[in-house]
Formats: C-alpha cells, sequence, structure tokens
C-alpha cells in the first residue's frame, strides 16, 4: 500500500495557518495551505491522495460548506473540521454528516497529527481498493462464471439470487475452480457493492500473523507493533470479507473467528474496547467441510456457522462442453495481453482439451492458453497410441500413477512447492526431476 502523506489545509487565520503548517511538515507531512475554502476545493481533484483539514469560521464558504462540497464529489475522502466556537450540537451533527473529526480550538498539535495520521491510513486504503476496483471493472469479461453448462446456469441464477440477502455464504471447489470469482461475483451484485472486498488466504499466513491480518492491532500492542494496523475484518465492514482456504485457519483463530460472525463485533489487539462491524462473509474450502474425515482439525460449530448457503463449483472436468468457450476466452486475451494475433484454434485441440482431466481446473485451462498464444504448445494434440489397459507394463503403470499424485498434490496445495514436497516426503531435487521427467508445469497449479 503506497503511503498516503497529503494534506490540505484551509484556514482564514494566517498565523495559525502558518503555525499549523510547520508543526504538520515537522510531522513528515506535505502540507497545501489556502486562506479560504474556495481555491482549496478548485485544487482538489479526483481520488486526490490526502485528507482535507479546515477551520469552519471563514468569509465566503465556511467549513461546513466546504464538506458538503467535498462530500458531493467524493464521500470517502477525509475532513477534520477546527473551530473555536463550535459547541457540541455543532460537533456531533458534523459527525453525523460524515465529518471524519471535529476538533475544538485550542488544541494540542499531537491531538491533529494523531487523527491525521488515522485518516491518511484510511484514505490509502480506500485509494488502494478504488485501484483493485478499477482493476477488476477493465477485465469485467473475467468476473461473470463463463458456461453454458445447466451447473453453471444454475450457479449463475443462484449466486444473483442469493447476493443481497446478506447471509454468509460457504464456496466449495477444487484449486482453481474459481472460488474468488464467486465471492467477487457475490459482492458485486449485492447491494454491499459500494463497499469493500477485502480478501486474506486462512492457509497464506502464519499463526503469528494471521490474527493481526484479521483483527488489526494498535500501536505497541505486541513487539514490532510499531504503528496502528486496521484489521481486514474491521475494513471490510460495510462490505465483504473473503476468506479463501478457510480450512486452513489456525484452531485459536477459529475460536476468535466464532466470536465474530455470532456477535458482529471486534476487539483488535492492544485495547480492550469492542467495535460493532457490518459484515458478510464469503469463505471458501478446497474440501467438503461437512464430512468430518475431511474437515479434521476445523471446528464444527464453525462450520456449521458459515454453512447459512453453501455453493458448489464444479470441476473443469464434469463440465466439458464449457472447455471450448472459456478456452478462446483466455486465447483471445492473452493474444490481447502479449501483443499478438489470436490464432485459431483447431478443431483436433479443442476435442483434446475437453478429454483431459484438468487438475487445476479453470486456472490451469488459463495458462496452457498463454502458452499456446505464445507458440509453446503444439496447436495438435499429439497422438499416441497407448497399450490396452492390460497390455501395460508393470513399470508404465508406476509411471502413471507417480504422475498422477504429482499433479493431485499440486493441486491440492496450489503449486506451493515447499508444501508439495512436505505432503509427498521427497526431496527438493527429487520432485524436479519428477515434474521434468513426466512434463509437468508447476506454473499449471500455482
Amino acid at each position: 500500500m503506497t503511503a498516503t502523506r497529503s494534506v490540505l489545509l484551509c484556514d482564514d487565520d494566517a498565523d495559525l495557518r502558518a503555525a499549523l503548517t510547520q508543526t504538520l511538515e515537522l510531522a513528515g507531512l506535505d502540507v497545501s495551505a489556502f486562506a479560504a475554502a474556495a481555491p482549496g476545493l478548485a485544487a482538489i481533484g479526483p481520488d486526490f491522495a490526502g485528507v482535507v483539514v479546515s477551520d469552519i469560521r471563514m468569509p465566503g464558504m465556511d467549513g461546513l460548506q466546504l464538506h458538503a462540497a467535498i462530500k458531493a464529489r467524493d464521500p470517502d475522502l477525509p475532513v477534520i473540521l477546527m473551530t473555536g466556537h463550535g459547541d457540541i450540537p455543532m460537533a456531533v451533527a458534523a459527525l453525523q454528516n460524515g465529518v471524519y473529526d471535529f476538533i475544538a480550538k485550542p488544541f494540542a498539535a499531537d491531538r491533529l497529527v494523531q487523527s491525521l495520521m488515522r485518516a491518511l491510513e484510511k484514505r490509502a486504503l480506500i485509494l488502494e481498493n478504488r485501484a483493485l476496483r478499477r482493476s477488476l471493472d477493465e477485465s469485467a469479461d473475467d468476473l461473470p462464471l463463463i458456461g453454458q453448462t445447466p451447473a453453471m446456469e444454475r450457479l449463475r441464477g443462484t449466486i444473483r439470487q442469493i447476493a443481497d440477502t446478506d447471509v454468509d455464504v460457504l464456496v466449495r471447489g477444487e484449486t482453481g475452480s474459481g472460488k474468488e470469482v464467486v465471492a467477487s461475483l457475490l459482492h458485486r451484485w449485492s447491494k454491499r457493492r459500494r463497499g469493500q472486498f477485502v480478501a486474506l488466504n486462512s492457509g497464506a499466513l502464519p499463526e503469528s500473523v494471521i490474527e493481526s491480518e484479521l483483527f488489526g492491532h494498535e500501536q505497541g500492542a505486541f513487539t514490532g507493533a510499531q504503528k496502528r494496523r486496521v484489521g481486514r475484518i474491521e475494513y471490510s465492514s460495510g462490505g465483504t470479507l473473503f476468506l479463501d482456504e478457510i480450512e486452513s485457519m489456525p484452531l485459536t483463530t477459529q475460536v476468535k473467528m466464532l466470536r465474530v460472525l455470532e456477535m458482529r463485533e471486534i476487539s483488535p489487539l492492544g485495547v480492550n474496547e469492542v467495535r460493532p462491524v457490518d459484515l458478510r462473509v464469503v469463505a471458501a474450502a478446497k474440501v467438503d467441510l461437512g464430512d468430518p474425515a475431511a474437515r479434521r482439525d476445523f471446528r464444527e460449530d464453525l462450520y456449521y456457522r458459515l454453512n447459512v448457503v453453501t455453493l458448489s463449483i464444479p470441476p473443469l472436468r464434469e463440465r466439458a462442453e464449457d472447455i471450448p468457450l472459456l478456452f478462446s476466452h483466455f486465447v483471445a486475451k492473452a493474444a490481447a495481453r502479449f501483443g499478438r494475433e489470436t490464432p485459431e484454434v483447431p478443431a483436433g485441440l479443442t476435442a483434446d482439451l475437453k478429454t483431459r482431466p484438468w487438475p487445476g481446473n479453470v486456472r490451469e485451462l488459463h495458462h496452457f492458453a498463454e502458452r499456446f498464444v505464445l507458440g509453446l504448445e503444439p496447436a495438435q494434440p499429439m497422438i499416441v497410441a497407448a497399450p490396452p489397459r492390460e497390455a501395460r507394463s508393470l513399470p508404465e503403470r508406476m509411471e502413471r500413477f507417480e504422475a498422477e499424485q504429482l499433479r493431485q498434490a499440486l493441486a491440492d496445495h496450489d503449486g506451493d512447492v515447499r508444501r508439495t514436497i512436505e505432503a509427498l516426503g521427497i526431496p527438493r531435487k527429487t520432485f524436479y526431476d519428477k515434474l521434468a521427467r513426466h512434463g509437468i508445469n508447476r506454473a499449471d497449479y500455482a
């Protein structure tokens, strides 16, 4: 996340304006100071990467009018108001109307600086999320679940039906099948689309980090906590929180997550206060959490709390009729990305793609399409007459079995080398030698 350090200051008192400018610059902030609100407003462009601080009592446009004008342009731009004439009703009304903070004069310099730092952190998160949303919008054709098979038609229909119901959702599907795409659609097709879509991979973070990422912490909450951090749960309030690989969440975090889901409140590390959150959780799992054997250490009560609605994404091998449509889409997208002519897809290759098992599902097909556009995959499938099953020798059968186990382990661990070799129990060099011997591309599963 890019640090946001800009402050736009409006105050008609020249001495106070100069003093505040000096104070904020000493705090490491970039200050643009104005003697009136109107020129300050004119200096605020789209996605202004900063925070506005303004006096209320000024000739012409006052601070409240400035806030109203800013709110009309960008309701997520934090505005801090100062006044020497304000009272409690004015402060309450201003805060209820969306003012980020209200500071009565005289005030200690640290009071303003601390408020600004919190507001700047919030603004940076907002701008980062906007950039991500723009990126999604630019590739909006990636988001709808492509497919014309009955299973995909039903899945899209169910997503539209429940998107606005605000229920928590559990998404089940194999690696690369499109679980985050489903979560994104649930967010985009709901009334929460103006809020944040915040994603966290529960299996990608160590236990010592995941709680801070989820719940946030205050400065000094633990060794190394040098500044306050807004957690993913609090940041997603009003939007959607997507928890991928929920089955990998540590047990201690599961207990705390269960309370969040039941009470809709959090307590960041290092504080005693409880903060309410307006939360919608979409969780994804690669295994059937309803099966105790597959669930293993995942808490049963958390499973039932998440399992308000379950969406199952069919693996690609079970909807082979969608493969030509998906492959054509990915080929066109790859050609545009690499600046190449869109190659023609031979009928023989299309037929071959429909017969493959695709353990990496849509993600694997996407990567194959990119290699095809780059000329790294043959335009026609190499057809090798396999001996009848009963005629295969034992070494040939063992080779085939080994290749299948390698592909499945890569799919189960999203192509992560460390986790895959730990699951297989083989040395790293042996692992890479076997990939080369079987012609397996690890990137197809990453």
